[in-house]
């Protein structure tokens, strides 16, 4: 597929009808509707809640993203890895309840352990019942928007994400209840998310129980490698609200979890360009021209958005109280660090297209370690900055790494 400039008016009609950029521009779309929604809740939330409710509220919705971590096995790659060139109904059943019924027995393990992970938010046990379902729609939600991406129905999952937008008027009603009603206006709307898309997805699959076993065994290496390589990417980011909670206060959680909404506001359009490459991959695409393109259009649109952060960033905090005016230096250090984000996140998805699992994982182990222990060195001695200082640092070793790989595999 070439992916070259357009030069002419036809071209570039002819561009907005290629697949990679029509799913770019709707995963872009949906992204920036994920964020500005997520932008609009915590405003919302920040006036209508306390900080340290907020803060709960953060370690909550963190926990439930830890669920899903150790529950997804992997089937979140490859649902779009593997659907192209198989029978979809086989796959998307297997993908669907598999991380279902793994949702389930992590969630009432996570539920049993919770004393010893977090004890601030150990009150979560009294609501076992909603926090399953939340964590299964929530899972649901997750499978069903990676197969339609897979179908390269990004319009679709657009929409899916505007509907994710119904939990801003529910933290009206639900604010007497304090920060279970910040999590339960997520709950509620990862439930109407999942209804949605399982209606979308009965023309492309029949939805019927049966797994298929041989699809698991031709898949299995692909799938551990990546939930392995999923645990180190994303349990660091989950675990940061639950350590500040408990290392310094719910009110510095809060104020790490809005700088970072904020900051990774940045990385919408280069998140959405590595996915649509991922997708595209997996159909075919020239990789090594798919590459450049990807960074040269990334970073053209980064550049300028990375310093309106840095300037203007101070405003955008204080949209959501004078209270949060204290994470501007945190602001800055990680809108800054996107830079060194970007080559890391397009890494990823390479490495799938190529099935070089393995890179992934080591890679991802290597984030892992440096930004857990980093963060927790850091957070001590400088507090909440400190998570700022252990995310830059960690992506410009890994921006160190990757060129080293690249060059020795001679792609550069």
């Amino acid at each position: 597929m070439d992916i070259s400039l357009p030069k002419t008016i036809p071209e570039i009609h002819d561009y907005l009808r290629n697949p990679f950029y029509k799913n770019s521009f709707y995963i872009t779309l949906g992204r920036f509707a994920d964020v500005g929604f997520g932008f609009l809740f915590w405003t919302l939330a920040a006036r209508l809640y306390t900080v340290g409710e907020v803060g709960i509220a953060t370690a909550l919705i963190s926990s439930l993203g830890l669920v899903m971590a150790f529950s997804r096995l992997g089937f979140d790659i490859t649902i779009i890895r593997f659907m192209p060139s198989n029978d979809h109904s086989r796959v998307f059943n297997t993908c669907l309840w598999i991380t279902t019924g793994a949702t389930i027995v992590v969630g009432i393990i996570y539920l049993a352990a919770i004393d010893l992970i977090s004890p601030e938010i150990a009150f979560i046990r009294d609501y076992a019942s909603l926090f399953l379902l939340f964590a299964i729609v929530n899972s649901v939600t997750l499978i069903t928007g990676k197969a339609l991406l897979s179908f390269r129905k990004a319009d679709f999952k657009f929409v899916q994400n505007l509907i994710m937008g119904v939990r801003l008027p529910l933290l009206l009603p639900l604010a007497l209840l304090g920060s279970l009603g910040i999590f339960y206006a997520f709950g509620f709307a990862y439930l109407a998310a999942a209804v949605f898309a399982l209606v979308m997805l009965r023309g492309y699959v029949t939805l019927t129980p049966p797994i298929d076993r041989e699809f698991i065994r031709k898949t299995f290496r692909f799938s551990s490698l990546n939930y392995l390589a999923n645990i180190f990417q994303s349990v660091p980011s989950l675990v940061m609200p639950i350590l500040i909670v408990n290392l310094l206060s719910p009110e510095e959680a809060a104020l790490y979890y809005v700088a970072f909404a904020i900051g990774n506001l940045v990385l919408i359009i280069p998140n959405a360009m590595s996915t649509s490459f991922f997708i595209e991959g997996s159909h075919g695409i020239n990789l090594r021209r798919g590459v450049i393109r990807n960074l040269t259009v990334t970073y053209i649109i980064l550049t300028p958005t990375v310093l309106f952060i840095v300037i203007f960033g101070e405003f955008l905090l204080g949209l959501f109280g004078k209270d949060y005016l204290a994470a501007f230096d945190l602001l800055r250090i990680i809108a800054v660090s996107s830079l060194f984000v970007t080559a890391y996140n397009l890494f990823i998805p390479l490495q799938n297209i190529r099935l070089q699992v393995g890179g992934i994982m080591v890679m991802n182990l290597i984030r892992f370690v440096l930004l857990l222990g980093l963060s927790y060195i850091f957070l001590i001695q400088f507090g909440v900055i400190g998570a700022g200082y252990a995310w830059v640092l960690t992506y410009m070793i890994l921006g160190l790494g990757i060129i080293l790989i690249a060059k020795g595999k001679g792609w550069v």
